[in-house]
């Protein structure tokens, strides 16, 4: 099975920029990101997450909230405090203008999906709501880290922190491992 997704999302609680993104000048902007992110959004090391094809408004607020310190971490802080508001959304038009296409590996259907998260996130980890990102093909660290930092209140979200604190270990372990094996595959804007 096989999903396709462009993206459409929501500011997730931060205010995110009023101005239209131009996808051209969010390729420059996106070469500082390449490193870790990948210029088509498919990260390049196991930390970060893959970034293509998510939507417009959720790459936004992201981005926001960690110029704004609404969301920290050691290197995005540093990236975001030196974007404008139309570069972020430049960069973030940029990205959401590719498609991210999940397919699950043969032999696995989606009715073992994590049941605590397919509301949300998919079967196939392609989120089909507003501000939920994708976890399609993220790897199994990243997922776990970040449910673990949501148990742990480093990170809030409305939902996803009262969600990741029901949640033991193992449960993170096999969500994290599920995403992870759904193959992530980021397409390029068309033309």
């Amino acid at each position: 099975m096989t999903i396709f997704f462009g993206g459409l999302g929501l500011a997730g609680g931060y205010a995110a920029p009023v101005m239209a993104g131009d996808p051209e000048a969010g390729r420059k902007v996106a070469n500082m990101c390449r490193t870790c992110h990948g210029i088509d959004g498919f990260a390049t090391i196991p930390i970060a997450p893959h970034i293509g094809g998510e939507a417009v408004e959720y790459l936004e607020s992201q981005l926001m909230a960690f110029k704004t310190g609404g969301r920290e971490h050691e290197m995005m802080s540093v990236v975001a405090a030196g974007l404008s508001a139309q570069q972020i959304s430049d960069v973030a038009a940029w990205y959401a203008s590719h498609r991210a296409v999940a397919t699950f590996p043969d032999g696995v259907s989606p009715s073992g999906a994590p049941q605590a998260c397919v509301s949300c996130h998919g079967a196939d980890g392609i989120s089909q709501l507003l501000d939920a990102p994708h976890l399609a093909g993220e790897t199994n660290i990243y997922i776990d880290t970040q449910l673990k930092a949501f148990k742990r209140g480093n990170r809030q979200h409305e939902i996803m922190s009262d969600i990741a604190a029901e949640l033991s270990d193992a449960e993170i372990r096999a969500i994290a491992d599920w995403y992870a094996a759904v193959t992530l595959e980021i397409l390029p804007p068309a033309e």
